[in-house]
């Protein structure tokens, strides 16, 4: 699960720790639950796991019990990573990320663009014709812009949000 490109990037979005936190879940999920355990056995501080921990506890992709040590009496957190919570997150996010592209799309579909070939802008139909077709920056003649290749860009970028909104690759 964590040598997955689409997976990497959510965590390092959450934790914002590319150097600790693979180990660190690596370690959750082949069974040392505690924060003390965790650093022991990566040789990460134990500020720098805690932070780590909490971090992925506020996106809701760890959850922690917490009990008493019978002999310190000091309270013991052990975690736990919650896969199914990464996966929600990366549908979520490509759901979210399609319906952009689809708003792209109609705009794309619903408007005639003008552009000024010196400085690239790119102006709707009515701000064109207001303009007399002219540049306001520069003066130079704006041309029709065909955008028919945007769209089939967008469509194309939509069917593969699609694709990947029903993450189940963990």
């Amino acid at each position: 699960m964590l040598e997955d490109p689409v997976v990497q990037e959510i965590l390092m979005d959450i934790t914002d720790d590319e150097k600790n936190s693979f180990s660190i879940i690596e370690c959750i999920m082949n069974g040392k639950t505690s924060d003390e355990e965790i650093s022991d056995e990566t040789q990460i501080k134990l500020n720098v796991v805690r932070k780590v921990l909490y971090k992925l506890y506020d996106a809701g992709v760890a959850s922690y019990k917490r009990t008493k040590d019978p002999e310190t009496k000091w309270e013991v957190y052990s975690w736990k990573f919650d896969q199914n919570k990464v996966s929600e997150i990366i549908s979520k996010k490509y759901e979210d990320l399609s319906k952009k592209i689809e708003k792209s799309i109609k705009y794309e579909e619903e408007n005639i663009f003008f552009a000024c070939k010196s400085n690239g802008h790119r102006y709707k139909f009515e701000n064109a014709s207001e303009n007399n077709f002219v540049c306001p920056e520069c003066g130079e003649t704006l041309e029709y812009v065909d955008n028919s290749t945007v769209i089939v860009e967008l469509l194309g970028d939509k069917a593969r949000c699609m694709s990947m909104g029903k993450y189940k690759r963990i």
